[in-house]
């Protein structure tokens, strides 16, 4: 099946609401000559739009209309099966010198990229519609949020932004009428969907991002790892905020007393169900909400640092979500949603491997390729990566101040990446300059859902080597200046909630359980003097975690708090090993972060 949508004539009223910014209209028009669609559809965010283009899609068969009683108002779409994740190799910084751009990033000279670019898009969307989307990531009140328009020639892609922004009138509002205003300008085509001519390309100094060849999400919705990272991050430290890959949680007492945590885990390491954690029995009164699952756009105020999620959907990994993991996913993903590449049950429901704890499942389905499957089928039904684009409005514990335009305050931040073992379960930085450190040497085992060898530790600073627009170690520096405008910075801790005793099983429950790690970054946020100073860090002591109500022994608590001497050695030679490997960018401060770690080890 090709995801490339025929031009549609819609009725009248529809598809043709232009914005009265000229620059927008010239730059549109500039598009149109190149890719010579037959026809450009404005979108405005409608009720009445949005119905129209869900009819064509199901018309075109980029949509099937899943059953009504079984999951309302919601559709299932199917990727090109070559097409079903983001494509780090084909991902490129378009800046004038590679240096810009740093050892982390794909580099591409940004005047041969447009040449390229523009040769692959010389009319690209011939017979095809050009759909043009205006949209703000952020709050629509907030001094943070961004204005982007996107074209595209996928009808999918306008149903998810539609989703996953605030998009139509609210952005064309916003943006107004000045011609100097800034706006990101992202164009993309499905071309022909050939892994060959499949290129993102993000040129950070013009604002702009052309994608070509993808129909998968996270290369095509360029609102999210596009502008609110790669773009993101390069205009963050431009202008003096940051744009991180954290989720936001709100959590607060049963006294009413609340605090907010940013969170920055790599991939697998589960970030939804902490975004969206349900504290257990024991905790009766405790609440926890959202406000959001992926990013962190955060900004200084009165010394402190505030933070929003620019995103207003959520596109999330589907496999293993289930009422027992994620209850709370579960029910925002119960209706007016789109699905990607999950199977499609004979009663016209959707179902996924994981989906029944029980490991029960259909007789029959048609798997993500659009083939029948038995449960002896030797393929899965869904796609490992399968995805479902949620509105935030679905999620049940969504934050009351979700939508605040000056942002929460952030009492904590949290990295934590998947480790057997050396790092223990909780242990909280000495300092700012102590706390990046941590984020700049995170690491995470690599687990079947990434591609390369299982197990192998793979660094990852502060979740973000594949989302840093520019130069890490100027990123890593902005960091650290942030640190000197903050006169009541969040504390900044480590977990690890992925440690394995021996028999390679975890010691920890994880899950509700990781409350119980919350509740002691909240009593240290509050000054509680609950902790044990170690060459790493501050560690919980022995009582100062409540596990009451636990199955959990005394040798598996030491275990889960246990700082190997031998280990840390092992990972304090890795750490250099890594920073060598960035060739000399990274700042003084960091390494002499790494030899006052090892001094203290040697104390």
């Amino acid at each position: 099946m090709k995801n490339i949508a025929p031009a549609i004539s819609p009725p009248s009223g529809i598809g043709d609401n232009k914005p009265a910014n000229h620059v927008v209209l010239d730059w549109v028009h500039e598009v149109e000559l190149l890719t010579k669609p037959e026809n450009v559809f404005w979108c405005d965010g409608s009720d009445r739009e949005h119905q129209y283009l869900l009819q064509e899609a199901v018309r075109q068969n980029v949509l099937i209309k899943l059953n009504d009683q079984k999951v309302p108002r919601s559709y299932l779409h199917r990727s090109n099966p070559n097409d079903v994740a983001r494509v780090e190799q084909f991902t490129f910084i378009c800046t004038p010198s590679k240096e810009e751009a740093g050892p982390t990033n794909n580099w591409s000279e940004p005047a041969e990229t447009y040449s390229k670019l523009h040769g692959l898009l010389k009319g690209a969307m011939r017979g095809r519609t050009l759909f043009v989307v205006p949209y703000i990531m952020g709050p629509p009140d907030s001094p943070l949020t961004k204005v982007g328009f996107e074209i595209t020639d996928s009808i999918y892609v306008v149903l998810s932004m539609r989703i996953m922004t605030r998009m139509g009138a609210i952005a064309v509002k916003r943006l107004g009428h000045d011609p100097a205003a800034e706006w990101n300008r992202g164009v993309h085509s499905l071309l022909d969907v050939d892994p060959a001519r499949r290129f993102i390309c993000h040129f950070p100094q013009d604002n702009t991002i052309i994608s070509v060849g993808s129909g998968y999400g996270g290369n095509v919705l360029l609102s999210k790892k596009c502008l609110a990272l790669r773009i993101g991050s390069y205009l963050a430290r431009k202008q003096g905020w940051m744009a991180e890959h954290m989720l936001i949680l709100g959590v607060e007492s049963p006294e009413g007393k609340k605090h907010y945590v940013a969170a920055a885990f790599p991939s697998a390491c589960g970030k939804t169900n902490f975004a969206m954690l349900i504290p257990p029995k024991h905790f009766a009164g405790w609440k926890v909400t959202t406000v959001g699952d992926d990013i962190a756009w955060m900004q200084i105020r009165d010394g402190r640092l505030f933070a929003v999620n620019p995103e207003n959907g959520y596109f999330g990994v589907v496999p293993g979500t289930n009422y027992k993991s994620n209850p709370n996913a579960m029910k925002s993903i119960a209706h007016d949603l789109l699905y990607t590449n999950v199977a499609l049950t004979d009663d016209g429901d959707v179902w996924w491997e994981g989906k029944d704890p029980d490991g029960s499942g259909p007789n029959h389905a048609i798997d993500w390729r659009g083939n029948d499957w038995t449960p002896d089928s030797k393929e899965k039904a869904a796609h490992p990566n399968s995805r479902f684009t949620a509105p935030v409005r679905n999620n049940p514990v969504l934050d009351p101040d979700f939508e605040k335009g000056e942002g929460v305050p952030i009492s904590a931040i949290i990295f934590g990446g998947r480790r057997s073992n050396t790092m223990p379960l909780v242990f909280q930085s000495f300092d700012w300059k102590h706390g990046v450190y941590l984020g700049a040497t995170m690491a995470s085992e690599t687990t079947a859902a990434a591609t390369g060898a299982v197990g192998q530790v793979r660094r990852d600073p502060m979740a973000m080597l594949p989302f840093c627009g520019y130069n890490i170690g100027d990123y890593f520096r902005h960091w650290l200046a942030v640190g000197k405008r903050l006169t009541n910075p969040p504390l900044i801790f480590n977990v690890n909630w992925f440690r394995k005793g021996e028999g390679g099983k975890f010691l920890w429950p994880g899950f509700g359980d990781n409350m119980r790690v919350l509740k002691w970054i909240i009593d240290r946020c509050e000054g509680s003097n609950g902790a044990l100073k170690s060459p790493i860090g501050w560690l919980p002591g022995l009582h100062d975690l409540d596990l009451a109500e636990l199955d959990l022994d005394r040798k598996s608590v030491d275990e889960l708090l246990e700082i190997d001497h031998e280990d840390w050695k092992k990972e304090l030679a890795e750490h250099k090993k890594f920073f060598d490997s960035l060739g000399g960018v990274v700042p003084q401060e960091l390494t002499n972060q790494r030899e006052q770690l090892a001094a203290r080890f040697a104390e």
